[in-house]
């Protein structure tokens, strides 16, 4: 690792977390907007569904890992609620057992440290219309309905008010725009950049209203790198004095709250 130390973000889930760097995606703006206050590191599974997280848990967070997340964002469940193939094979996983494994991964995270925040993202709907036409000769075929995606959602979201955790209800904000099935994914799962920006307001709103989480993880509470004014910043007009470029962000394509 590199210094100075920072908090550590963790996103860890599917292939939602997996492509969030790419295409305008919702990792690479949390990661643009705690710039110089946390590191955002990204461990997403394509194709990967609850029962392999929880297979995997102790390597990826490892109980004696000599520094913790301070927070970790978590999301299956997209490949969970798809239909059961017949063969036994597949990603689905049926709705007990899903929310058992995010149980489990809720627990073990909890366990890492006193200090350790969690974040849950709940499934998201999906464009029935383009998962049905974007058929291929190297599946079989693909059961991907909304209805199924809002079960595996309400039951990640009961889990999580069970358990005191915070959660994104993706299913929801998703569809708070017209047309959000053509806006907000670019094959009708994965997210478009519209998408993303949905993502990331809605994980800064759970940020900024977690008010008893003390020290607050909301990017524009926490301390930035080396804020102190130097005589090498860039020269005012007055040429007296210089300009100190720590918090700028007018180079951003969004202003967040």
């Amino acid at each position: 690792m590199v210094g100075p130390s920072r908090p550590q973000f963790v996103l860890f889930g599917s292939s939602i977390v997996q492509l969030s760097f790419g295409n305008g995606g919702w990792g690479s703006s949390l990661s643009e907007i705690y710039s110089r206050r946390a590191d955002v590191f990204v461990r997403g599974y394509y194709g990967w569904n609850s029962r392999r997280a929880v297979q995997v848990l102790d390597e990826i967070f490892p109980k004696d890992a000599s520094v913790q997340p301070s927070l970790v964002i978590v999301y299956f469940g997209g490949n969970d609620s798809l239909g059961p193939h017949s063969s036994g094979l597949g990603p689905h996983v049926p709705l007990p057992e899903y929310v058992d494994n995010m149980k489990k991964i809720a627990l073990h995270l909890k366990s890492l440290s006193k200090t350790i925040r969690i974040m849950f993202l709940s499934c998201p709907p999906v464009d029935e219309v383009r998962v049905r036409s974007n058929t291929s000769a190297y599946f079989s075929e693909v059961v991907r309905t909304n209805e199924l995606c809002k079960k595996y959602s309400d039951a990640c979201i009961k889990l999580c008010e069970e358990l005191d955790i915070k959660v994104v209800d993706l299913y929801s904000a998703l569809q708070t725009i017209s047309n959000w099935q053509t806006a907000c994914f670019t094959d009708g799962i994965h997210l478009s950049s519209e998408g993303s920006k949905i993502v990331v307001k809605g994980i800064l709103k759970v940020l900024r209203e977690a008010t008893e989480w003390s020290p607050s993880l909301h990017w524009k509470s926490m301390p930035i790198e080396f804020p102190e004014d130097s005589p090498c910043d860039l020269v005012a007009a007055d040429g007296k004095r210089t300009l100190n470029p720590s918090t700028w962000n007018f180079h951003w394509e969004n202003q967040w709250d």
